[in-house]
């Protein structure tokens, strides 16, 4: 049993920030993969709920007349990873979302879901960051955009306030043309498993696929929340594709980086994890993009 307070059904996401509004210490569930699990366990027990799941129009992937790519906040991960857009443009977001958990999981749990939750193993926010992702919220003063690098602001912590809802994540058209990318998740096991460590790295380069004009990469589980490694992008902008540039990469992305110690892993082993994930998506982004090392 599930020990519900309240449970409310949102029939428009206008119907869903009134109820927010009216009800601001009731959660939001969709698909319910993370919020369900709590109550079960007494983290939330006797909480109230409200139910955005029947709201389709935050469903699917569109595009916006300047190119910016728009993932409806309910999208699953299964519909993300089959998407035509998704698979022409962000090919890596969409090998990101397979990692998560079974089937059963990808059909139900959604991008809006696995960003708002806050953990730092969220399997499609390291992608997101990577592609400089903004979150869409929407409250009773209209839409709100916060870059994904500001919307984690501690563990399990983002700038959703009370009265909002998530509606969508953007990509803007220079975040993404001409990038190519890879996602790395290493895990106890190959399937069903929470991330030990996570990374994903675009690259972009010049016309002759000699030269970096620009590299990204975040990971999870390398912090408390995601994080960007800005430290080996700015190492790595401008220089020669070679095997020197990949070492500088991977050594400045532990720069930024400061995982802890747990019953997963210890801190050092997660920082051996961190700098070869960085070396082996650095490689294979330049693979992907045309270049070769």
């Amino acid at each position: 049993m599930y020990d519900i307070n309240h449970f409310y059904e949102a029939t428009s996401v206008e119907h869903a920030v009134q109820l927010r509004v009216e009800n601001p210490e009731a959660h939001i569930i969709s698909g319910g993969s993370d919020i369900l699990i709590g109550i079960r366990a007494g983290d939330l027990a006797g909480c109230d709920l409200i139910s955005i799941y029947m709201l389709d129009e935050l469903r699917g992937v569109s595009f916006h007349d300047d190119g910016t790519i728009r993932i409806g906040a309910l999208t699953s991960f299964t519909n993300l990873a089959e998407d035509p857009i998704i698979r022409e443009h962000l090919a890596v977001l969409g090998e990101a979302a397979d990692t998560v958990g079974g089937p059963q999981i990808r059909n139900i749990g959604t991008i809006g879901g696995n960003t708002c939750n806050g953990v730092t193993s969220a399997d499609t926010a390291s992608t997101l960051l990577a592609f400089d992702a903004v979150m869409e919220l929407t409250g009773p003063k209209g839409i709100r955009l916060v870059p994904l690098t500001e919307f984690y602001l501690g563990a399990k912590k983002v700038d959703l306030r009370p009265d909002e809802i998530a509606t969508a994540v953007l990509i803007r058209k220079d975040h993404y043309k001409g990038y190519h990318g890879v996602y790395f998740k290493y895990a106890m096991r190959d399937a069903m498993d929470i991330a030990t460590s996570a990374c994903s790295v675009n690259v972009k380069l010049s016309d002759d696929k000699k030269t970096i004009q620009d590299a990204r990469i975040s990971y999870g589980v390398a912090g408390p929340i995601p994080l960007r490694a800005r430290s080996a992008e700015k190492i790595v902008k401008g220089k020669l594709v070679s095997a020197d540039t990949v070492e500088e990469f991977a050594a400045g992305a532990l720069e930024d980086v400061n995982p802890r110690t747990s019953w997963r892993a210890t801190k050092e082993f997660r920082l051996h994890l961190q700098r070869e994930m960085a070396r082996r998506c650095f490689v294979e982004s330049i693979r992907r993009a045309g270049g070769s090392v």
